[in-house]
């Protein structure tokens, strides 16, 4: 007999069903639409598949064939409904569903979450073994469902289906693409031999880079049905996605790591209990809806964490400048002009602590080079200091170079090993967070550096790819990794109590881990280690899909090469962001200074107080690489401020559609740069369609920054 569950948390509601002979499942799911509700989103779910999905050794799969997905197995459909509890907290709504399977000894407890006046979902999964033997766990998904539809008849029509996804590689990250799911899915006619298909499109990352070939998120999007799903796996290391087709719908499943994929598995003994990695999915009428939802969440995710954005002006001195060979000599000059351009914080990159003149194998000791500073370290913090700025410092706080004292100094069980040996990468060892030795070792060199320095922030650096994880002390490798990731984030949280006000940058490689177990932790992200900077437009306008536009530290490289064009270009670059500059200050002209303090003016002034309140979209949608126009707009309230961007464009003219804009009057103007001639970007507002339309210069790369305010 089918019972079901009903659930309204926030501005959604979930109805879930369930019996004696099948497991919990989602059935019904209803969202009340855009930022003022005006209308609400109803998705029937009729095709029943389990929420939870796990695969054990000896349990077998469930597959009548063999297949690779992580769905359809033997312990997901023999769960059964044991008990609901729903909570109204102060935090946000809470569902809590506990389940078993008494054939297979398994107790299932999932917690579902959806912070208060929102409609994006967490889910997290406790898997128990509550039998006497061993329980050796493969895969645990916390999150699966089928697309669902919101036609009348009960049909999805998978044609109808298109899935976003991104590629990522280091200098080349936020490449999304669109991609109809019946490429992935195509028409097998199922019924005709009575079984699913065995298929499916899995998208994984790989060991430390949680980002490093791909992203944890994704989009469905069904335009004739008006419904999309965004959804995120929020995880630091390992995890997988996946969709995939069955006879009567298609599905999509979150998960972190598993055994095929990872060698990851986890041994639980008699009473012992795995917690899952956390997934979250919200639910549109409209791209840009999903992702509105989802970047609400993660707002006020970071907020229940005390972890406010602070869209400050950072100057940091690698890129296209010193490039990891600071000296007192070569600081100076950039300190004095980064303190008279109202910058707040001024980085000091990598190298700081190297006497060698390789910075590379070196890290580990943390101490300030006599050699680069001989006068000490001091001298440069106090003139940071002394021009009004908080002085920065980069770490690697998870590896240490094979020449540092510190790699002979502590026991190979504070390092990543595999069958015993450390793993070395790079000329690199990695630490491992899980022994309390490294986590002392690292809290006495950040408080030391605090105190000795007063340095107010760090950027935190990762740039190593080390296997699949640990086999020191870990029932897999995967299982290190997982282990160490969790602790590596509560070895973060630990600096924050201790130092209120210490500001954290993560980076690694650039943009290889800008997953939101990062986000939800650090301040800001570094997005890329590209350095043309008319490569970056590409990867500033994809970075909201990952993080909040406040956290994402686009990199501005100016040079004193570039015409006034270029350089205005190279600065807009980072303006929809974190604020993030680099460059040779010192030899930039009158002219030049003059834009980069216009820029920082804008952002201070009009931008940040935007920002911190907006979500994305995308007017000529997500762009591709080599695109020739690139647009991003930010929107809060009734206002949208709009990044252009033409790289050597033949176009003389486009037509933008703004969010909310139909019927309504648009007060439009250029807000950076106003000191450049802007004849050739001539432009008006269709009050009617709600488009802007704009003239644009040809064979150029150039760039502007619009302020569109829809209250008129």
């Amino acid at each position: 007999m089918k019972q079901q569950i009903e659930w309204q948390a926030g501005r959604i509601s979930l109805t879930f069903v369930y019996g004696d002979s099948f497991p919990i499942s989602l059935a019904h799911v209803e969202v009340e639409s855009g930022k003022e509700a005006e209308r609400s989103l109803s998705v029937t779910l009729p095709h029943a598949i389990p929420l939870v999905e796990i695969m054990a050794s000896g349990r077998g799969t469930g597959h009548w064939i063999t297949n690779a997905r992580s769905v359809q197995t033997t312990l997901g459909q023999s769960l059964r409904y044991t008990s609901c509890k729903c909570l109204e907290e102060s935090d946000g709504s809470h569902c809590y569903l506990d389940m078993n399977s008494p054939s297979f000894d398994i107790a299932v407890h999932l917690h579902l979450f959806v912070p208060q006046g929102q409609r994006t979902v967490r889910s997290i999964v406790d898997v128990t073994n509550i039998g006497d033997d061993s329980l050796i766990l493969e895969s645990v998904v916390p999150w699966s469902a089928s697309f669902g539809t919101t036609d009348d008849s009960g049909i999805t029509d998978l044609s109808s289906w298109a899935v976003y996804e991104c590629t990522n590689e280091c200098t080349g990250e936020g490449r999304w693409t669109r991609t109809p799911v019946r490429h992935y899915c195509p028409d097998l006619h199922a019924s005709l031999a009575k079984r699913d298909p065995q298929g499916c499109h899995a998208v994984i990352s790989e060991g430390t880079f949680s980002t490093g070939t791909s992203s944890p998120v994704g989009v469905l999007e069904s335009k004739k049905l008006h419904m999309c799903w965004a959804f995120q796996i929020e995880h630091n290391g390992a995890w997988r996605w996946e969709i995939g087709q069955d006879r009567e719908d298609g599905y999509f499943a979150l998960s972190g790591p598993n055994w095929k994929n990872h060698t990851w598995s986890k041994c639980l003994r008699s009473g012992e209990q795995f917690t899952s990695v956390p997934v979250s999915v919200a639910l549109g009428d409209s791209f840009d809806s999903a992702i509105e939802a989802l970047t609400s969440y993660r707002r006020i995710i970071r907020k229940q964490m005390g972890r406010a954005s602070q869209s400050l002006i950072i100057f940091n001195d690698y890129m296209n400048t010193i490039n990891g060979d600071p000296t007192t000599e070569k600081l100076m000059p950039l300190i004095d002009e980064a303190g008279s351009l109202d910058i707040d914080v001024f980085c000091i990159d990598c190298g700081w602590y190297d006497d060698s003149g390789d910075w590379w194998p070196s890290v580990g000791e943390w101490v300030p080079s006599l050699k680069r500073f001989p006068n000490g370290l001091h001298q440069v913090v106090d003139a940071i200091r002394d021009r009004g700025m908080i002085p920065g410092l980069w770490l690697e706080p998870e590896s240490v170079g094979i020449d540092s004292p510190i790699a002979s100094e502590l026991p190979d069980s504070c390092f990543f090993q595999h069958d015993g040996k450390r793993l070395i990468e790079q000329k690199r060892l990695m630490l491992d967070y899980r022994n309390p030795a490294v986590v002392k070792r690292m809290d006495d060199v950040i408080d030391r550096l605090i105190e000795d320095y007063d340095i107010g922030y760090f950027k935190f650096d990762f740039n190593i790819r080390p296997g699949s994880g640990t086999t020191y002390d870990s029932d897999s490798s995967g299982d290190g990794l997982l282990e160490h990731n969790r602790a590596y984030l509560r070895w973060i949280d630990g600096l924050y109590k201790r130092h209120p006000e210490l500001i954290l940058e993560s980076c690694s490689a650039g943009g290889m881990r800008t997953d939101f177990a990062q986000a939800s932790h650090f301040q800001l992200l570094s997005t890329s280690d590209q350095q043309d900077y008319r490569l970056y437009p590409t990867i500033s306008t994809a970075a909201p899909m990952t993080m909040l536009p406040e956290q994402a530290g686009n990199w501005a490289y100016p040079e004193q090469s570039m015409d006034d064009e270029n350089f205005a270009f190279a600065l807009v670059n980072t303006m929809l962001g974190h604020y993030f500059l680099s460059g040779y200050l010192n030899t930039f002209t009158a002219s030049q200074k003059a834009l980069i303090r216009q820029s920082i003016d804008v952002y201070k002034t009009t931008v940040r107080p935007h920002l911190i309140n907006s979500s994305p979209c995308w007017p000529l949608g997500l762009p591709q690489w080599t695109d020739d126009i690139v647009t991003l707009g930010m929107m809060d309230g009734e206002v949208c401020l709009l990044a252009v961007w033409v790289r050597g464009t033949e176009r003389s003219n486009i037509t933008l559609p703004i969010p909310n804009g139909a019927g309504r009057k648009g007060n439009v103007r250029i807000i950076f740069p106003t000191s450049l001639d802007n004849r050739s970007w001539r432009y008006s507002w269709n009050v009617e369609s709600g488009t802007l339309s704009i003239s644009l210069p040809s064979r150029q790369y150039a760039a502007r920054l619009f302020s569109i305010d829809l209250s008129q």
